[in-house]
């Protein structure tokens, strides 16, 4: 199965479902990002994410159990990709976690993933997991047989993953400039089965998300590396996030579901860049207002991508009418970018993230004190400033507070006189001038005696 040693620092772990895989992922990564839960089989998707051990940086995946191997033969297709998933993270693998019940011993299960990782050559540990108490460590001798090393851990109770991970480190390939590396997170967000999975494969060119035609089959935020090597020659470093598809609340029921709405809430959050996805054919719906409001809520940039356009535009649509429609309806959101991709086909996918690279470098634009105070100064005149009681808002001077979205305080005799119009008006005015579009620009009015006031995006 194996291909040889891989170069990157990944550690898969696998096991059969409900097994705590899952727990012992966010316990490696000291953060709740894989949904835990008593139900077999929550997790579908590779998950993965940087942690830190003793001193040494690497990526943590996290998989569908194993079980789905067996249910693969009643050609179940959202089962055979969590096979499949399985498979291809322990290929990149440079070390396996195989985590087993310590308090269910040896199940048949169990020795087929012992036999799989046999067959991999891949270095691999047993975490023995569920060993709440010392006294139950020796019931690790079950587990012996298969040879590989055995560990008793409790990753609930954050006992014995030390001991764990000083046996896996050594495995790993030498740290490079790689690990750790800081990634500007993209989230791809939008319904359900509107191709967010599908354009992250295309985009990487790997099968790292399940894609499948039921809609709901990614339950967690996904995040994927992805390098993107630019037209100048240059690499830029990306964490690629696809969400769980945000349903109607009334349509959530589960509370494995109503956890992927919050990890795709705070994907969102979480995130430097947001696209939102949309299928060509059903347009924006009041769901994907909600999605747009909350983008707008967290001051997130954002691209727009209209997929399965190659099944829409042979209706004879146009884009540019489409595109008309759609800024209308997503009117609060300003000047952002809207593309027009087919994730099955590959139509735009390259010059959509080449624009996703573009709003991203806007995102640290640096805004020169006098062309600022320029452009806010010719604003005022041309646009009557505010009345209220007879006062008049006045405008001192501006600067630039902050960066990653743009950040400008401006400096006025009475902050409670500005409005959203006016703020509307003026923001237009500075976006256009410093090329910002697909960015949230975020003004911020203080009194000429420095006491911070209103704020306005």
């Amino acid at each position: 199965m194996s291909n040889g040693p891989p170069s990157e620092r990944i550690v898969a772990i696998v096991g059969r479902p409900n097994v705590g895989k899952s727990a012992l992922f966010n316990r490696l990564v000291r953060r709740r990002l894989a949904i835990v839960h008593s139900e077999e089989g929550v997790t579908r998707d590779r998950l993965m994410a940087p942690a830190e051990w003793l001193g040494q940086r690497f990526e943590v995946v996290d998989t569908g159990g194993l079980a789905m191997m067996d249910r693969a033969k009643t050609g179940d297709q959202i089962q055979q990709a969590t096979a499949d998933q399985v498979h291809a993270a322990i290929e990149d693998a440079a070390a396996v976690i195989f985590t087993v019940d310590l308090k269910a011993g040896v199940q048949a299960l169990d020795e087929e993933v012992a036999r799989l990782l046999r067959r991999s050559g891949r270095p691999a540990v047993v975490a023995a997991n569920k060993a709440d108490l010392p006294e139950w460590d020796e019931q690790t001798a079950d587990f012996a047989s298969w040879g590989f090393p055995v560990f008793p851990v409790s990753a609930s109770h954050n006992r014995g993953i030390e001991g764990l991970m000083e046996a896996v480190l050594p495995h790993l390939p030498p740290e490079t400039g790689e690990a750790g590396l800081e990634r500007l997170r993209v989230a791809v967000t939008g319904r359900p089965n509107v191709g967010k999975s599908s354009y992250i494969n295309r985009l990487t060119g790997k099968e790292r998300v399940i894609v499948s035609n039921v809609p709901g089959t990614t339950r967690d935020s996904i995040p994927v590396p992805f390098t993107l090597r630019a037209a100048d020659g240059g690499e830029r470093h990306y964490m690629l996030v696809d969400t769980a598809g945000m349903r109607k609340q009334g349509r959530v029921h589960e509370s494995v579901e109503k956890f992927s709405l919050f990890r795709a809430e705070a994907g969102i959050a979480e995130a430097d860049i947001v696209v939102l996805m949309m299928d060509a054919e059903a347009g924006p719906s009041t769901q994907e207002k909600k999605v747009a409001a909350l983008i707008r809520q967290h001051h997130k940039a954002c691209v727009v991508l209209v997929n399965k356009w190659d099944l829409a535009k042979g209706s004879g649509v146009k884009e540019r009418d489409y595109e008309s429609q759609m800024r209308k309806e997503l009117f609060f959101l300003g000047d952002i970018p809207i593309l027009f991709v087919s994730a099955k086909s590959g139509h735009g996918i390259r010059r959509s993230f080449d624009v996703i690279d573009t709003v991203a470098t806007r995102l640290g634009t640096h805004l020169p004190t006098g062309v600022l105070n320029r452009v806010i100064r010719d604003a005022f005149e041309k646009s009557q400033p505010p009345f209220s009681r007879g006062r008049q808002l006045k405008f001192y001077y501006a600067t630039q507070t902050g960066r990653n979205p743009p950040r400008v305080t401006l400096f006025v005799n009475q902050p409670k006189l500005s409005t959203p119009s006016h703020q509307a008006f003026l923001s237009a005015r500075l976006r256009a001038a410093f090329d910002l579009a697909g960015v949230p620009l975020i003004l911020r009015y203080r009194s000429s005696h420095g006491e911070p006031k209103a704020e306005a995006r």
